[in-house]
């Protein structure tokens, strides 16, 4: 029976390994910041317009977020295309759309909605990313992390998360969600990009300061940085889904 659990157990981890490894869609990360007092306008036209033109058009809808933050004004949306060279001729559709341009017009007869566009292009670490179904509805928030690495470190970081650092943080409950390398336009190196599922605020800050404490943790940050430092520096944000997220 323990010989039958354990390769059930393998064949499940294979299938989520080669899922995830074949994932050939090329996402995007939009970023908005809305101008005074037009945020809710902005949210409601992605709800009743925008998702579904998206999707008419051949763009998968991800995730959308609005930050945890009070002050912050932004809204953060994940959109999956086919593959990278289906990106612009897809995008161009849409916008080009006259439905959409219809209620972009309409939308924005009292003003702008959009201040600020930020967008960065994704590819999914296949040898980091879950194969998620469906998130614990107890967990309430998510952590967007982006780390930037020193030169010549994405083979480490992704060796380091792979081996190691997701079970860790699934020994905290921190749930691993999704895990994307950044396309860098220019060609410099990517960033690692990914998702954590938590039940509140206080605690992931919990959590972390508890993996941060972990002595297996620090033994395998000290072996995996006999070579210098890996992680330059790291971006992380609390964002609550939106109620017609795909992604919640």
């Amino acid at each position: 029976m323990n010989i039958l659990k354990s390769s059930i157990l393998l064949f499940l981890f294979s299938l989520t390994f080669s899922l995830s490894a074949q994932d050939t869609r090329y996402f995007e990360m939009r970023t908005y910041t809305a101008h005074e007092g037009k945020r809710s306008d902005l949210i409601s036209r992605f709800e009743n317009h925008t998702l579904d033109l998206f999707e008419k058009n051949g763009i998968e809808n991800i995730a959308y977020f609005i930050p945890t933050d009070p002050t912050d004004y932004t809204l953060t949306f994940i959109l999956a295309y086919p593959d990278e060279k289906s990106r612009d001729e897809l995008w161009n559709k849409f916008i080009n759309d006259s439905e959409w341009k219809e209620v972009a017009k309409a939308s924005e007869a009292n003003g702008k909605l959009v201040a600020n566009v930020d967008q960065i292009f994704m590819k999914i670490a296949g040898d980091l990313s879950p194969v998620v179904s469906k998130l614990n509805s107890k967990k309430k928030i998510f952590e967007l992390r982006t780390y930037h690495l020193h030169p010549g470190k994405v083979e480490a970081i992704n060796a380091r998360f792979r081996d190691y650092t997701r079970e860790l943080f699934s020994r905290y409950d921190m749930t691993n969600v999704m895990y994307w390398y950044t396309v860098e336009k220019d060609g410099s190196q990517p960033k690692l990009v990914y998702l954590l599922a938590h039940k509140n605020e206080k605690r992931a800050q919990y959590a972390f300061s508890r993996f941060a404490e972990d002595a297996d943790w620090n033994k395998i940050r000290d072996a995996s940085e006999m070579d210098g430092p890996i992680v330059k520096k790291v971006d992380s944000k609390y964002l609550k889904a939106l109620s017609f997220s795909p992604m919640k």
